[in-house]
């Protein structure tokens, strides 16, 4: 099988798997939508085949190069020591961080807390200048509030608590004034 090992088999069924699992569940929510005439399956089965292609293309490139390929990006010859608490607990809070981030958005609402999230995980992977955790929250948030509100003109969970929820209102009035020029 090439260079393939069995932990490159694994993931690449474990992905599959997910994949599969996707593709299957999106036949759930599978209607026509008046505005779009791909339906609101469209986007979730692009992305799922992105994920194919790129599992399809990781299977590849495993069997060709191995795991020991030279010049990877972002790829570090030391190992993560996990015997220090300190290791063990920053991996636990970018595990846990995602999970907050969705139990808090049906009070809090996805325009107010994105950005916290962003900057924490961008802080929990080790940047520490407090200059660049700022610019780089405010481009992603901008950039994901165009895709949504501007380009795709999706509905994201406002909150239903008080200050987030006028909030996010007054969000979605800024957008409807700016689509309105």
């Amino acid at each position: 099988m090439g260079r393939l090992t069995r932990t490159h088999v694994i993931e690449a069924v474990i992905f599959l798997l997910v994949v599969v699992i996707f593709y299957a569940f999106s036949f759930e929510f599978n209607q026509p939508i008046e505005i779009y005439r791909f339906g609101a399956t469209a986007w979730p089965r692009v992305v799922i085949g992105l994920l194919l292609i790129a599992t399809l293309g990781n299977i590849w490139f495993q069997y060709k190069n191995g795991s020991a390929a030279q010049g990877t990006i972002g790829q570090s010859d030391d190992e993560a020591d996990f015997s220090e608490p300190g290791t063990v607990l920053r991996m636990f809070a970018v595990l846990l961080t995602p999970f907050l981030f969705a139990w808090l958005l049906k009070p809090v609402g996805i325009y107010f807390s994105a950005p916290f999230f962003i900057a924490a995980i961008i802080w929990l992977f080790g940047e520490r200048r407090w200059r660049a955790i700022l610019v780089m929250t405010f481009v992603i948030y901008v950039l994901f509030i165009g895709l949504f509100l501007v380009i795709l003109n999706a509905p994201l969970p406002q909150g239903n608590t008080s200050p987030f929820y006028d909030f996010s209102a007054w969000v979605l009035t800024m957008n409807a004034k700016l689509q309105g020029l």
